[in-house]
């Protein structure tokens, strides 16, 4: 499963299935951003670099459920950013995750992108979406400086979360025969 044709089919009624993976997949995706936010600082990883683990989560419900469960995911994982990090960390997890879902939307028309380059776009999206919050929010324009760093983060991080998804998909496809828009591969 190394991407997909980029045709959508039919939506299917939901489910309880389609409940029941939804919030596996919110609880998984809050469960990563906390496990994230420990991992950072212990593999000694710039401010602001993160692997984007939680991520998978939102990509896997963009391609196999639609946008709106991947939109609301972006959203649990603000809204747990601001609750635990504070109001500046769930404005940079907004900017980040909207930006990089609205990328993802415009890539998964394009036929033929594997997991890993879909992912390197989406995170560095993600990135320049909380460099430009943080610009925003403190008024400067300095921030730009970081931006090679978190490009390499992107690119590294990116291409794991790929392969994490690439792996992690037949798995739960297998279980689960998505309802909502599913991406032929």
């Amino acid at each position: 499963m190394s991407g997909h044709s980029g045709r959508l089919q039919k939506k299917k009624p939901l489910t309880a299935k389609t409940v029941a993976l939804g919030g596996m997949l919110a609880a998984l995706c809050i469960a990563l951003s906390a496990v994230e936010g420990l991992l950072t600082g212990w593999l000694g990883l710039p401010p602001g670099v993160k692997p984007g683990f939680a991520n998978v989560a939102v990509m896997y419900a963009l391609f196999f459920l639609g946008t709106k469960p991947a939109l609301l995911l972006v959203a649990l994982k603000a809204l747990f950013a601001a609750l635990t990090r504070g109001a500046s960390a769930g404005i940079l997890s907004a900017a980040g995750g909207m930006l990089s879902l609205a990328v993802l939307l415009f890539l998964r028309c394009i036929p033929r992108l594997g997991w890993a380059v879909l992912s390197v776009c989406g995170a560095f999206a993600h990135n320049l979406g909380q460099l430009a919050a943080v610009g925003l929010l403190f008024d400067t324009s300095s921030v730009v400086w970081y931006l090679p760093i978190l490009t390499l983060s992107a690119a590294a991080c990116g291409v794991l979360s790929g392969y994490l998804l690439s792996r992690i998909a037949p798995v739960v496809n297998r279980w689960y025969h998505p309802s909502g828009y599913l991406i032929e591969n």
